[in-house]
């Protein structure tokens, strides 16, 4: 079985993007959106956005077709303090291709490890992105 999963890699433009993202000043939430070019087997960029809350981001997701999102939220603690924790989103919508889930999620692994991200969530519908939900999944990374 693992013989025949696609495991693609992560495209080199990419990888300097999210390193970049990774150590961004701005204090406004942002947005990486990446899909799998099929074609070249090879995760790509697909759209970038600044000052993007998570309902705003929900309605840039595709509802039948998986996406990777890597997602730098300013999140408010119990306490007042403040963090921007990067989020790894997995958006893999129930109804999408089987051989389009397949090469996402054998993917996965490879752009988390990639992009040395812990905070890693999934969503089976773009209606689980909210902003209750994200805070719900973070206050678990106290």
């Amino acid at each position: 079985m693992s013989d025949s999963l696609v495991v693609c890699e992560v495209d080199p433009e990419l990888k300097e993007k999210l390193r970049k993202f990774r150590f961004r000043k701005e204090t406004d939430n942002a947005a990486i959106i990446m899909k799998v070019d099929k074609d070249r087997q090879m995760v790509v960029l697909e759209e970038e956005f600044q000052n993007i809350s998570p309902d705003e981001l929900k309605t840039e997701l595709p509802e039948r077709q998986p996406r990777f999102v890597v997602y730098s939220y300013k999140y408010v603690h119990e306490d007042g303090r403040v963090s921007y924790p990067l989020c790894f989103i997995f958006s893999s919508p129930v109804g999408c291709k089987p051989e389009q889930q397949m090469m996402y999620a054998g993917s996965k692994n490879r752009l988390v490890q990639t992009a040395e991200l812990t905070k890693v969530f999934e969503i089976r519908t773009t209606d689980d992105l909210t902003e209750a939900w994200l805070q719900e999944k973070l206050s678990f990374f106290r």
